[in-house]
């Protein structure tokens, strides 16, 4: 990650199984100037068991309580596609990316020059996950929905296992052992980011707490980033304000189909608005310092003041509070300078509204 902050639009499954749609995602957000645009993969059948049941949400936005496995298996995409994909994002200018549920999509998704493998929420606690996708090579994009801060501390330290050590850890002390080790915390800082996230599509504003940005910051010494899973755009461009270095946000063709993700997601012309408006703020925020912006400089002797005379001043006469003050412009003396002048004769006369001298 640069210090861009690094927009995903994320398609997730919002394709509804189609090819078509999917490859209509990867424009709309090129179009939109996001950095990446982002799919979901996965076997239904090494994702779910087929008792598995659908999250509120989903049974909701899809009008039916049938099951997990039933709605994902309808939500594939083969490989075929997956490469068609990758090759038409490539030709839009936009990164293409993709979430894998399973070992086996991993591997295949590696082959497909991501910038940036994905852990979701869902998997933050599945060590062989987290363990291969440390050795992939990549840059890692943690997510942390549903997480305690020791949660993503347990994660982090077998992902610094995985960068370090080979074989598995036989247990908690080989993990321990391998977040102590300084190559394995610089790979962590320059190879990691967390997601702060809500996992509840829509996630209400009351659930959303942003200050975590700052304690995930503060405890693990990464960079954070936030995938927004509430309506509109207004919380993911305060992430952007509050220091987000990667924004995730969901898209789709048509908030008003049906499906599991469309409902909490953003329209076309609302993924443009919101990527222009964090470009905005990622412009403002500049850098960590206080200092006269270029800009205002030729501003300081129009907007500050001199020392001058309050009124007629004879020669010999005492400098005090009364006789001195402060006018615009800024082309003689700071009216900080007064306080060793008081109690100081005059060297000469002064007119009214006439620059003092030092």
């Amino acid at each position: 990650m640069t210090n861009r902050v690094f927009v995903i639009a994320e398609a997730g499954v919002n394709h509804d199984g189609s090819s078509d749609d999917a490859r209509r995602m990867i424009d709309v957000a090129a179009d939109a100037g996001a950095d990446a645009v982002k799919f979901q993969t996965f076997h239904a059948d090494q994702l779910v068991t087929r008792r598995a049941a659908k999250a509120a949400y989903q049974a909701r936005n899809t009008g039916r309580d049938d099951g997990q496995h039933a709605m994902l298996k309808a939500l594939e995409l083969d490989r075929d596609t997956h490469r068609m994909l990758a090759a038409h994002a490539a030709a839009r200018g936009v990164r293409f990316m993709s979430t894998a549920f399973d070992l086996d999509s991993l591997d295949f998704l590696v082959g497909l020059d991501m910038p940036a493998v994905k852990i979701p929420s869902g998997d933050l606690t599945w060590g062989a996950m987290l363990l291969r996708a440390a050795r992939v090579g990549r840059p890692l994009i943690v997510s942390t929905g549903m997480a305690s801060l020791d949660e993503i501390g347990e994660a982090l330290k077998v992902i610094a296992f995985g960068m370090a050590r080979q074989g598995t850890p036989a247990g908690a002390a080989d993990l321990e052992d391998a977040m102590a080790d300084p190559a394995a915390q610089a790979n962590l800082r320059d190879r990691v980011t967390l997601l702060h996230c809500t996992t509840e599509y829509p996630a209400p504003l009351r659930a959303v707490n942003l200050r975590a940005m700052d304690v995930m910051r503060e405890r693990f010494g990464l960079p954070v980033g936030y995938s927004d899973h509430t309506l509109g755009t207004t919380v993911a461009i305060a992430a952007v304000a509050r220091g987000a270095t990667v924004i995730e946000k969901h898209f789709t063709l048509d908030r008003g189909r049906t499906g599991p993700d469309h409902a909490a997601s953003l329209e076309p012309d609302q993924l443009a608005t919101m990527i222009a408006a964090i470009r905005e703020v990622e412009s403002a925020l500049g850098a960590a310092r206080k200092e006269p912006a270029l800009e205002e400089i030729a501003n300081r002797e129009i907007a500050r003041r001199s020392l001058v005379a309050a009124r007629p001043i004879a020669v010999g006469e005492i400098f005090s509070l009364d006789n001195l003050t402060a006018k615009r412009p800024a082309d003689g003396l700071s009216p900080m300078a007064i306080w060793p002048l008081l109690g100081r004769s005059s060297s000469r006369d002064y007119a009214a509204d006439e620059a003092i001298e030092s």
